[in-house]
């Protein structure tokens, strides 16, 4: 990928559609760095909060049942982004609907390190935390 905004709109669009929608896991690896870890901010069965770290093929795997049952849809809202030499981070927020546009189902943000490798942008980190809606009315 040859600029951050490409990278950061593929890494959302890859994980968006309908049920019937297969979605491009090729791609998403395409997104990623050897090595590369995703680390969502979930909660264990007790309540607590735990970092789950995951490769890509992991996020694959545990994702992958949600999105053949669930139609659904997550878009940027906002960025902030720093940038030293070849390493970015990004606060990329987002929001989740089952339709495109739709009423939220989640909001979070996605904190994305980014590297480049005198060729390519490349992912190597994406950490998220996301508030359910349900949890926002409480």
């Amino acid at each position: 990928m040859n600029s951050i905004d490409s990278i950061v709109e593929k890494m959302y669009a890859v994980i968006s559609g309908r049920t019937t929608d297969e979605r491009d896991w090729d791609a998403l690896r395409a997104l990623y760095a050897p090595g590369a870890r995703l680390i969502p901010i979930e909660k264990n069965p007790d309540g607590s909060s735990i970092a789950r770290v995951m490769t890509v093929e992991e996020f694959i795997t545990s994702r992958s049942a949600f999105f053949r049952q669930h139609d659904f849809y997550e878009w940027e809202t906002a960025r902030e982004e720093r940038r030293y030499g070849r390493l970015v981070q990004l606060w990329s927020t987002y929001e989740a609907a089952a339709e495109p546009g739709g009423a939220p189902i989640r909001k979070g943000v996605n904190s994305i390190q980014l590297w480049h490798d005198d060729k390519r942008w490349w992912i190597l980190t994406c950490a998220w935390d996301a508030i359910e809606a349900l949890d926002r009315a409480r």
